[in-house]
């Protein structure tokens, strides 16, 4: 009786998300568009592309960006057209896997055939390995016409913000020269890599190196919804969307696809639709409280409150961190 409830109750849920009728806002700053001049001049010295994206953002939300592949600038769609072109989709640890050939399918009637998914923050990763064989395969397969003469390869990455383009870079290196650090700084928010860097080795034989580049995303994000999903999985600076609204998208989404694991993270006992009940159960339990000062009849005291906005953030990176399991954004 306690299970049919329980499912009489999720039935009753949100559809639809309501966003207010609030638009996303821009996120083009300006060493985004110094970036993309410097990507562009670039493009001539370079051998072959990787794209890399965040597996758990679906296709569908993101083409239109690029007839190819989705979220590219437009001036480098005739470059994808004539360069040969790998597509990696990262962070495959907090994508859901029944998900992964559904997305392997769609690429190819897109025409995209060069796909890897990796998990770069693993310190041994099996397609990391692959990298460098396939990029020797595409490169060496075709014409490099004015590089003819070069005896290393160079390789540009690009990317929307915060898909671990650097981390990428960082695990070739840690995986073929055998050299730990970091080459190229690495950070949970977007926006780390402010400008295109020299070139950093990769591999010695092949001789491969690799140039990081900022991430850039569309100036006008046309889709609310598109947004929301960028921005959950942290490619918009929180602040610009508001964590309230993400964490409440995060809650409906988490219901919609059925991964109820939240419920047992914060005691929930049961599944739900209240963005608000949610986050107080969070703040309850996580201890996040806050002391305001009430107005009453007899004067003001100082009250013990549950902090949302705290317990929304803590909600938010525990999806980020794959603490309420994995999870794909369609």
């Amino acid at each position: 009786m306690r299970l049919q409830q329980i499912l009489r109750n999720v039935s009753k849920f949100r559809t639809v998300f309501d966003f207010g009728g609030r638009d996303i806002a821009h996120w083009f700053p300006g060493h985004m568009a110094k970036g993309l001049r410097q990507m562009k001049a670039n493009l001539r010295n370079v051998d072959c592309i990787l794209e890399i994206h965040d597996a758990r953002i679906s296709f569908n939300d993101l083409h239109g960006t690029s007839p190819v592949v989705p979220c590219t600038p437009s001036f480098f769609q005739e470059s994808l057209n004539i360069r040969p072109h790998l597509l990696i989709l990262n962070k495959l640890d907090l994508a859901d896997p029944s998900s992964k050939q559904r997305v392997l399918k769609q690429l190819e009637k897109s025409g995209v055939e060069n796909v890897l998914f990796t998990d770069c923050q693993r310190q041994i990763d099996a397609n990391i390995k692959k990298i460098v064989p396939m990029v020797t395969q595409l490169i060496e397969s075709r014409p490099r016409y004015h590089k003819e003469e070069d005896t290393y390869y160079c390789l540009m990455v690009i990317g929307i913000p915060n898909v671990g383009k650097s981390s990428l870079i960082n695990a070739l290196r840690r995986t073929n020269m055998k050299k730990g650090g970091r080459a190229s700084k690495v950070g949970g928010e977007p926006g780390i890599t402010k400008a295109v860097l020299t070139k950093i080795q990769v591999c010695e034989r092949p001789a491969l190196f690799l140039v990081d580049t900022p991430g850039v995303l569309p100036p006008k994000i046309e889709s609310v919804e598109t947004g929301m999903k960028l921005a959950l999985c942290g490619t918009i600076l929180d602040h610009l969307v508001g964590e309230d609204i993400m964490a409440d998208y995060l809650l409906y989404s988490l219901n919609r696809l059925e991964k109820f694991s939240y419920v047992d993270q914060y005691d929930l006992g049961e599944p739900s639709d209240d963005i608000q009940h949610v986050l107080k159960r969070i703040a309850v339990k996580l201890g996040k409280t806050q002391r305001v000062k009430a107005i009453t009849g007899v004067g003001n005291i100082t009250i013990t409150m549950p902090n949302y906005t705290a317990a929304a953030y803590h909600f938010i990176r525990a999806f980020r961190r794959g603490e309420l399991g994995r999870v794909t954004l369609d």
